[in-house]
């Protein structure tokens, strides 16, 4: 996607019903010993930073959970659309474990360091109005009958952007991510 010039927008969506990204598979995260865990972490957060430098608008539409990597996955993206009813959170205190792919550091800059510290010390789950009210998510909307309303909404976002000079996003979208680590 890096590479290839007639990208111009990527939308994450899931092919499962009601969820966006669960997570990693914690009773295969158990089988492992530190060293594989450290380097599944080291994998996982990489493969969210590469999402992130992607060089075109990235959205991610939220029709059901995303819940701790899956929320970071999200968070890697440019964008967040999420379903009113989708559930959202930074779960992994409740397990014993600390966001792991980047979520501690884009959380905080996506809604303020005081709310990212409550939703990360309680491991606390939002809907996608919650998301919307608190800016996790750039739109909420009500759910449809097909499961896939914020897939829709993403679309129309997508074809937002289309029309607009790709040089242009492309820099604009590099200006914004260095300027907000200055």
């Amino acid at each position: 996607l890096r590479f290839d010039e007639k990208v111009r927008v990527v939308v994450f969506k899931s092919q499962v019903k009601g969820v966006f990204c669960a997570g990693a598979d914690l009773k295969e995260r158990a089988k492992m010993d530190d060293a594989e865990v450290g380097l599944f972490v080291r994998r996982l957060r990489n493969l969210m930073d590469e999402i992130a430098a992607l060089p075109v608008p990235t959205i991610a539409a939220i029709d059901g959970y995303a819940l701790g990597g899956g929320l970071e996955l999200a968070l890697a993206c440019d964008l967040r659309v999420a379903a009113s009813s989708a559930k959202m959170g930074l779960i992994e205190t409740t397990r014993g474990l600390l966001p792991g792919a980047g979520g501690t550091q884009r959380l905080p800059r996506c809604v303020g360091i005081g709310l990212a510290k409550e939703l990360i010390f309680t491991g606390r789950q939002i809907d996608g109005q919650q998301a919307f009210s608190m800016g996790l998510v750039n739109h909420s909307v009500p759910q449809n009958s097909e499961g896939d309303a914020a897939y829709q909404r993403a679309l129309a976002l997508a074809k937002e952007i289309l029309p607009q000079a790709p040089f242009a996003v492309k820099m604009g979208k590099l200006a914004i991510n260095r300027g907000m680590e200055v």
